[in-house]
């Protein structure tokens, strides 16, 4: 059931992509807002409190449903997982921008690409270059998939439907609670440290599955070898695995300083260079398209074969 849900879920948002924004972030954001506002007095504690009534209390009431359904209508369990993951994963929740961007650099429109790539990150620049550009979707993409897909999939197949919600709801309650600061600032209080530590336990094993399926459905010897002694270069070690495996498998050079600041600060120094290979641009954009699936191929063939495995050994 659990591949099968998968292979459903995934088709029904290539045949009908989600409007994630209205349907799912702005409720989780109202949310995380309300709790922010009933719990938040700069104390860690009343930020593990709001983590544990916005995301692990669905997560664990989801898993006793789930246990129901699958034991009185498999159906029904069917239709909850297909329905949660369609909330949850979905290369369409960012990919439009993606091969937006790619195809305004194929056709030389750099002021159009400058201003899809801003839309997406939510932070403006008019100073990029071309291979600037691709390079800062290339990164975004590969994280991205990684958050939207693999790890979701990741949790669903361990835990079922609450697995995958309790990924997302982490996830995104870490980012409306963990805003980036201005270089200089710190946090004003401690209320979103749990959020951002529960959301590093759950993605420390995902990213590095992510990781090594980018590694080996792509340059695996580059990969790993930029993994090894790349990854622990950039400030946060998780991106750092999947953006130097990523740019390994590629052989693309990702990270390093770009003109101006395009996170409200100067990156100059948060930017260490990534990758081997060649500078990025369209072309690489469209192989990044390709890694992407590859892996995704990869993991369901992985599962297949779980699948068949138990069913001969039953």
């Amino acid at each position: 059931m659990t591949l099968l849900s998968i292979v459903i879920a995934l088709l029904l948002e290539q045949a009908r992509s989600l409007p994630v924004e209205r349907v799912v972030h702005e409720p989780v954001a109202r949310l995380a807002a309300f709790l922010e506002g009933r719990f938040n007095d700069g104390i860690r504690l009343h930020g593990a409190i709001a983590w544990g009534i916005g995301a692990a209390l669905p997560a664990g009431l989801l898993l006793i449903l789930q246990a129901v359904l699958q034991r009185v209508q498999p159906l029904l369990a069917l239709i909850l997982a297909v329905g949660v993951l369609y909330l949850t994963m979905g290369f369409r929740q960012f990919s439009h921008f993606f091969t937006d961007i790619h195809l305004a650099l194929r056709a030389g429109e750099i002021e159009r690409a400058r201003q899809l790539l801003a839309d997406w990150r939510h932070r403006s620049n008019d100073k990029l270059t071309s291979s600037e550009t691709a390079r800062l979707a290339i990164e975004d993409a590969l994280l991205l998939s990684h958050r939207y897909v693999f790890a979701p999939l990741f949790w669903f197949v361990l835990l079922g439907p609450a697995g995958a919600v309790l990924y997302r709801l982490t996830h995104l309650l870490n980012e409306f609670w963990n805003k980036p600061m201005p270089a200089g600032l710190v946090m004003a209080d401690e209320f979103g440290q749990f959020a951002r530590q529960a959301f590093a336990a759950l993605d420390w094993l995902p990213v590095r599955i992510t990781a090594a399926a980018f590694a080996v459905v792509g340059d695996f010897e580059d990969a790993v070898d930029c993994w090894r002694n790349q990854a622990s270069r950039w400030p946060d070690s998780g991106s750092g695995i999947l953006l130097a495996s990523g740019a390994g498998a590629l052989g693309v050079k990702l990270g390093m300083p770009v003109h101006g600041a395009v996170q409200g600060m100067d990156e100059a120094g948060e930017r260490p260079e990534l990758g081997l290979g060649d500078e990025a641009d369209p072309d690489f954009m469209q192989s990044t398209v390709g890694l992407v699936w590859r892996s995704l191929v990869l993991g369901l063939a992985v599962l297949t074969l779980i699948w068949v495995s138990g069913w001969v050994g039953g």
